[in-house]
């Protein structure tokens, strides 16, 4: 297969009780490490309610985290369009590629959380839609088509154009999918890439094999060509040096994001409470269809080959960071995949394998090698002589530190 890229999607979801700001500062502490340890792509959100996902404005964080990175892609994941004016949303993007160099990638999605689209006055079955609309204007003005003006029910413009386009000549796009055949399918009309959030969970998983054809479809309607290249599949995992570390450092901290944000807060209908931080490693991280990779880079390894055969070929892995674990062992995780799983997944040490084993296995032409050095100083009288004198007292020195058996005979 193809190479893969690696990054990371930060929804975020912070526990509640810490800091606000220390975790703002540690998030781009994190986007720091990544950036080192050569990850391509960085990803947040935004979310307006439920306490744990604090990041109300992507565009902001990602412009703090350019001025603190130098090569990292840095996505919006994702501006949820029916929150805002598509003028609004295409002019932030600019400032953003701007201010970043170049490394903006445009994520939009529906909007994730029903209580924020509450907030805002928005009903529910309209936001795909409203979405799609958006996404269309967005497009034009990014590209700098002619000014134009658009009636919606929601939105106005008229005589409508940029006065700054993107420093990339061609911004990269992507749309959020979950389970639903919506986000793939709007992805195919625009001819964009995909964000697949929704392979975090059991029932995301089992709906990949089928995800990638919808795009194909949409985009065969109108005219789009879209590329494996540019899907990118969300994760969930933590690593460490051994399967039982992994676990025991993630255990408390899964437990409690299940309990509390997914069962407790969001409600998810089916979902129940772990009884024990040991159940959520078993019901979560156990199992040929477990959506929670906890264990070893080789574990990681196994899990990405294998998505990658289920989906039949995508572009970008990317990490969903949690606070399952702490600072530390979060950094420290991201440091065995850089180190590890990177390497091994895209093939970087096939070639240093191949030589070790070719020397290892050819030992008679390296040996002909010692034997031109030995001739050449049998050569030398000097070189000799410094040999054999060498060979003596090393002889002398061994027979000198060896015991003298007759004398301890005769003290028996």
């Amino acid at each position: 297969m193809s190479r893969l890229k690696f990054g990371a999607f930060l929804a975020p979801h912070h526990p509640i009780g810490e800091h606000p700001m220390l975790q703002f500062q540690r998030d781009l502490d994190l986007v720091e490490h990544l950036d080192r340890l050569g990850l391509e792509e960085f990803w947040c959100g935004e979310h307006h309610s439920t306490g744990w996902e604090i990041i109300a404005s992507p565009e902001m964080f990602l412009a703090a985290a350019g001025q603190r990175s130098h090569r990292i892609k840095l996505g919006t994941g994702v501006i949820s369009l029916p929150y805002h004016h598509p003028f609004n949303v295409a002019q932030r993007m600019v400032q953003l590629d701007h201010m970043t160099g170049g490394r903006a990638i445009f994520g939009s999605g529906p909007g994730a959380l029903p209580s924020d689209a509450h907030t805002l006055g928005i009903d529910p079955m309209v936001q795909r839609d409203r979405q799609d609309e958006a996404l269309g204007v967005i497009r034009k003005l990014l590209r700098g088509d002619a000014r134009f003006s658009h009636e919606s029910e929601w939105f106005t413009i008229k005589d409508a154009a940029l006065q700054l386009l993107p420093l990339q000549e061609d911004m990269p796009f992507a749309v959020a999918s979950m389970i639903s055949p919506s986000g793939m399918t709007l992805a195919g009309k625009h001819g964009t890439g995909v964000l697949s959030i929704g392979s975090t969970s059991t029932a995301g998983l089992q709906a990949l094999p089928t995800q990638w054809g919808f795009a194909e479809e949409a985009a065969a309607k109108s005219g789009h060509v879209v590329s494996r290249d540019n899907w990118r599949i969300v994760m969930n995992w933590h690593i460490a040096e051994t399967r039982e570390l992994a676990k025991e450092q993630a255990k408390h901290g899964l437990q409690r994001w299940h309990n509390e944000y997914t069962v407790g807060t969001l409600m998810r209908p089916g979902a129940e409470e772990f009884k024990s931080p040991d159940e959520a490693i078993e019901m979560m991280a156990e199992g040929d269809d477990s959506a929670v990779v906890i264990g070893t880079p080789d574990d990681l390894v196994n899990a990405i080959n294998k998505m990658v055969d289920v989906t039949s070929g995508f572009g970008t892995v990317i990490g969903f960071v949690h606070d399952w674990v702490t600072p530390r062992d979060n950094f420290n995780s991201w440091d065995l995949v850089a180190r590890y799983v990177v390497p091994e997944v895209n093939g970087y040490l096939k070639q240093y394998r191949a030589s070790q084993d070719y020397v290892v296995n050819h030992r008679e032409v390296f040996e002909r090698a010692g034997q031109a050095v030995v001739a050449k100083i049998m050569e030398n009288d000097n070189a000799v002589a410094a040999m054999q004198e060498q060979a003596n007292a090393q002889s002398a020195m061994q027979s000198h530190n060896a015991p003298d058996l007759e004398a301890e005979a005769k003290k028996l």
